[in-house]
């Protein structure tokens, strides 16, 4: 297997914190490819074979299909290899996990994007991810988006304050792929000038304990 990598962007982050999180080595047997965002690696032509949505990670399977999505990837993963598991441990766990998912990523990391490419200036004329810009089509950024996602992530990191006023994880008992994908989520955020509240003492509590797994450096 082939997993197109990138060391900045946050969806390919989520894959190596997932992998990083099951051990068991059976990581080392994957092809770690990168891909080069800054130069426009994504949208070249070889690349673009392989993923024509010209997003990372893509992960090539050894028959040559190819999983494009970061949640995806992890449940392809999940399914080959499923302890520890890290989309719940029992059927309620599970559907809590798939919940917050859903939410976190609507929720918080959509609000990261819409405030990083809509006012960022190194994201002008890059407002869409993809092909997009590679083809002179990616729309104007938006500053009243920039506005927009303020709102959407202060109402996320109020709501996930609240939430683990009474837990240590999101979604189960023990950390999950939930967990991951809002690390990296609050991490992306503050590089988008979204950062924690500083009342927020739950979810502040909870990213230092997520930050010091050995995980969390992948």
């Amino acid at each position: 297997m082939r997993l197109y990598d990138n060391g900045w962007a946050p969806s390919p982050r989520r894959v190596r914190l997932y992998l990083a999180e099951k051990g068991g080595g059976f990581s080392e047997t994957i092809e770690r490819v990168p891909v080069d965002l800054q130069r426009g690696g994504n949208l070249a032509a070889d690349y673009r074979a392989i993923n024509p949505r010209g997003l990372v990670p893509a992960l090539v399977l050894p028959d040559g299909r190819v999983i494009d999505d970061s949640i995806a990837i992890c449940r392809y993963f999940e399914a080959l290899h499923p302890d520890p598991p890290l989309f719940g441990r029992d059927p309620f766990a599970i559907a809590m996990v798939e919940t917050w998912l859903r939410r976190i990523e609507g929720e918080g990391y959509a609000a990261a994007v819409y405030a990083l490419r809509n006012g960022h200036p190194g994201f002008a004329g890059r407002a869409l991810p993809g092909p997009w810009a590679g083809e002179g089509a990616s729309p104007p950024q938006l500053p009243a988006l920039v506005e927009r996602a303020a709102a959407m992530w202060a109402g996320f990191v109020a709501a996930l304050d609240t939430h683990l006023a009474e837990r240590d994880w999101i979604a189960d008992r023990d950390y999950s792929m939930a967990d991951i994908a809002a690390l990296v989520a609050v991490d992306f955020a503050a590089r988008a000038r979204l950062p924690l509240p500083e009342g927020c003492v739950h979810l502040r509590r909870w990213h230092a304990a997520a930050t010091a797994r050995p995980s969390s450096a992948a």
